[in-house]
């Protein structure tokens, strides 16, 4: 497949969701990019993410069909990534899912030509958020917030730490995004975008 399957990991209340909203609005008009729509066993709660709502026995029946190229449970939840993913990939498109990070090795093995963006926050503003979105009891919380390093799980990832504004949260992620999808070279794209952006660490 020629395009490029983006992952979007990190912690829960990192705001992977407003991050990516804002990405999706500012490139609605580009046809470069493909932003996966989540099929989630969890009916629509008005959060960030525009997901499509699907009851166990549903997203048993699609599974098992093959209508996922990506799935994986957490939470009391099933999450599955729409295998169409493959059609926009084949078409040389960029495509950003919102991904577990248990399921980001078994995806980079999948699909050779990936790259991982980790979207992370300071423990204690993780732990506002959670409080603030309240989809869960707060004796869940813990067991989110005590989910090993991501660090772990792939050392060529790029890291976003999402402590500042939801804008320039996002412009760190266009940043890269932008990159992957221009036909020029990278200092060449780079200089043609949005300057000011803020600093994004790459692990080495």
């Amino acid at each position: 497949m020629k395009g490029t399957l983006v992952l979007i990991g990190g912690p829960s209340g990192a705001g992977k969701d407003t991050l990516i909203r804002l990405a999706q609005e500012r490139l609605r008009n580009d046809p470069r990019f493909v932003f996966a729509r989540r099929v989630i066993t969890r009916p629509r709660d008005g959060g960030a993410e525009d997901h499509e709502p699907a009851s166990v026995a549903e997203f048993e029946r699609r599974l098992e069909q093959g209508a996922f190229a990506l799935s994986w449970d957490a939470h009391g939840f099933r999450y599955g990534v729409p295998i169409t993913i493959e059609r926009d990939l084949a078409s040389e498109r960029v495509v950003i899912a919102n991904v577990s990070r248990a399921i980001i090795p078994e995806a980079m093995r999948r699909y050779p030509n990936s790259r991982v963006i980790i979207i992370t926050a300071p423990v204690e503003m993780l732990a506002a958020r959670l409080a603030e979105r309240r989809r869960e009891p707060i004796s869940q919380h813990a067991a989110r917030l005590s989910r090993p390093d991501l660090r772990v799980i792939s050392d060529t990832a790029f890291y976003i730490s999402n402590d500042r504004s939801p804008d320039e949260g996002a412009a760190a992620l266009l940043t890269h995004l932008r990159q992957w999808a221009c036909p020029l070279a990278r200092s060449r794209c780079a200089s043609s975008h949005e300057t000011n952006i803020p600093k994004i660490e790459k692990t080495t």
